[in-house]
């Protein structure tokens, strides 16, 4: 029988990390997942990484390692460290791709930040598959993003390019978890929404479902729901989210051209009510040379599971470039 030739997706999050073995098709032959807190020691979580990663290939028959890769918060590709990510348990700079190595030394080991990940696994397994250049945008507790130019990610020269999110769109605006005010991640993540809706039943006396919840008694998806079911307010918070990302995307592609921008995460899944005024202020913004020639479409990752996905098209993107 001939020998499969996997590679390990591995995400990293504050509360678990998940495996993954996976071909180059994506099809996923297992999975397994530990608590990322339960390891206080990092050296500790290097170990499990490591049993989990023996496990993986003993359970399934035939199977070879030739890859893993690392989808982390704050995961540098450039340097294979994490660096001072506020959910996981540890400070400081994590050089977890060397330590991996030590353990796996023919085995090529990458890693990069969750957004970049998601947008290689775009490239890799999604719509992107045949496109060199494009945006992925995940709209969910904050705004990540990845740009692919000329069928290559844009790292910068720290490795820490791409950061759509922390665009500023409103002078003085809103404040933001990086310390500036006005960020695009404080208008068009869930928590943004959610602030328009506050601001929205400040400034009207309109009914909505919302009239009389706190921002804590509701989620991204209730907006949605209500926006469907006719609740003005909600309505108004979509037309609101939609139009500054259609201008931030607009001003984004001055700079890239891109031949599509992939919209990802939670708001993404509300469909037109999202879509359909981002892409209004986006043909409304762009410069003419560009306007109805850039698509606005939706992740075809956004009912797979895009964190072993992701993770595990990094590995695979490196094989196939021959980097490793």
């Amino acid at each position: 029988m001939d020998t499969k030739k996997l590679v390990v997706g591995i995400d990293i999050g504050g509360t678990n990390t998940k495996f993954g073995m996976v071909d180059r098709i994506g099809n996923i032959y297992a999975e397994e997942n530990i608590s990322t807190p339960l390891y206080s020691d990092f050296e500790d979580y290097i170990n499990a990484l490591k049993n989990v990663i023996e496990k993986l290939e003993k359970d399934v028959e035939d199977a070879e390692i030739i890859g893993i890769g690392i989808g982390a918060p704050n995961g540098n590709h450039n340097t294979g460290e994490i660096s001072f990510a506020a959910n996981l348990p540890w400070q400081g700079t994590l050089p977890i791709v060397a330590k991996l190595q030590r353990f796996f030394p023919s085995i090529c080991i990458t890693l990069d930040n969750d957004a970049n990940a998601a947008a290689i696994g775009e490239m890799i397994y999604g719509g992107a598959a045949k496109m060199r250049d494009f945006i992925f945008v995940t709209l969910g507790t904050g705004v990540g993003s990845g740009f692919v130019a000329n069928g290559e990610m844009i790292y910068g020269h720290d490795g820490l390019a791409g950061e759509l999110g922390h665009v500023i769109v409103e002078k003085n605006g809103r404040q933001c978890g990086c310390g500036r005010c006005g960020c695009l991640e404080t208008y068009t993540s869930a928590p943004g929404i959610k602030r328009t809706i506050s601001e929205l039943l400040a400034l009207s006396n309109e009914d909505s479902i919302f009239r009389h919840k706190s921002l804590d008694e509701f989620e991204a998806k209730d907006i949605a729901t209500a926006a469907q079911n006719g609740d003005k307010i909600a309505n108004d918070a979509f037309a609101i989210t939609g139009e500054t990302l259609g201008l931030a995307l607009a001003n984004a592609v001055t700079i890239t051209v891109p031949e599509a921008i992939f919209l990802f995460g939670g708001l993404a899944k509300a469909g037109d009510l999202i879509f359909k005024p981002t892409i209004a202020s986006f043909e409304k913004n762009v410069l003419k040379v560009w306007k109805n020639k850039i698509k606005i479409l939706p992740s075809e990752l956004q009912n797979k599971d895009v964190s072993i996905l992701g993770s595990a098209s990094l590995a695979w993107n490196s094989i196939n470039r021959g980097l490793c």
